[in-house]
């Protein structure tokens, strides 16, 4: 038993070295925000694959901590807390079908429609009925990372229309970049989830680290 914790907690802290050192490399910045995305935001959805759920979820959070004590000047005010958070929930999407995954962006649906620029632009929230929709085709790796990617994405909209508002117009004209940017990073989710199987795996073979097969 003590071999096994030994082992999960080995393979905790080279996911999390993993994906604090992907947190250093600048993917895009969002729309709207003084936000960048990074190389981890493709990683950080595969945490609750890899070390389940819940070891997943502290994990990524953990990183995105650790990041604000390594770099403070990146905690720039309520859109670094806000940007917390979202991708908690990609996580448990990734991780496992369950029921709640449906429940998270229709939920997130209707808080942004509660708020009046967010009801004035309501067609904006009808891009999280993707995560809705990839809950049954998830066997596909590629679906199941859109879903997870779309989920976060759900819930970040949700808390950014209530803290900064924005307009109608800049909601609705960032639908087109939306599409854009959530199919790359579900395509980067994917390929990330692939990388990760073999480097895994080698290290596996090598017998550098105690880890579980992976497929």
């Amino acid at each position: 038993m003590m071999k096994n914790l030994g082992s999960k907690l080995s393979f905790i802290i080279l996911f999390f070295l993993i994906g604090l050192i992907a947190l250093q490399i600048p993917f895009t910045r969002l729309l709207g925000g003084n936000v960048q995305f990074t190389l981890y935001d493709f990683l950080a959805p595969t945490a609750g694959v890899f070390l389940t759920t819940l070891p997943g979820i502290f994990t990524v959070l953990l990183i995105q901590l650790v990041n604000f004590f390594i770099h403070p000047d990146s905690l720039t005010g309520l859109s670094s807390v806000i940007r917390l958070f979202p991708v908690l929930f990609a996580v448990y999407y990734f991780s496992q079908k369950r029921s709640v995954n449906l429940l998270i962006p229709l939920l997130s649906m209707l808080i942004f429609n509660l708020h009046p620029i967010g009801r004035s632009a309501w067609q904006y929230s009808l891009l999280w009925l993707i995560p809705v929709m990839a809950h049954y085709f998830r066997k596909n790796l590629f679906i199941r990372s859109l879903g997870a990617t779309f989920s976060a994405h759900a819930v970040g909209g949700a808390l950014w229309v209530w803290a900064f508002g924005l307009s109608k117009e800049m909601w609705l004209a960032l639908i087109p970049q939306t599409l854009i940017e959530r199919t790359l990073m579900a395509g980067g989710i994917t390929l990330s989830y692939f990388a990760l199987v073999k480097v895994f795996n080698f290290l596996k073979a090598k017998k550098a680290v105690a880890l579980p097969a992976f497929s």
